[in-house]
């Protein structure tokens, strides 16, 4: 019997969530507080993570922001990350999707 190669990868991955409060720090210091949903993915060896952040507050300098920022969860546990994508809510919420660099933090 011959195994179609999506339900091999189905049956090979392996995944982690968190969802809750996070800071994510720009590159210039500031800390922008927010919740964000996380999760990684693990399929033959290779291992990534990411997700999105809904900020409490929207800045010009979070619209810019790009790579090399740091996502805080609770209990000090730090991750890089890189903005891949943007979209609006609602007239005040902002959704930012998130691309995970090294180890999750999770």
């Amino acid at each position: 019997m011959r195994v179609r190669p999506t339900e091999e990868l189905k049956d090979n991955t392996m995944t982690t969530n968190y969802s809750g409060p996070a800071k994510l720090t720009l590159v210039d210091g500031a800390c922008i507080s927010g919740m964000v949903s996380l999760s990684t993915n693990q399929r033959g060896g290779i291992t990534g993570w990411g997700g999105t952040f809904r900020p409490d507050q929207i800045t010009t300098e979070l619209r810019n922001a790009g790579d090399g920022l740091q996502l805080e969860l609770p209990y000090d546990r730090v991750g890089t990350v890189a903005v891949t994508g943007m979209r609006k809510l609602l007239a005040t919420q902002l959704l930012m999707s998130l691309t995970g660099q090294g180890p999750a933090p999770f």
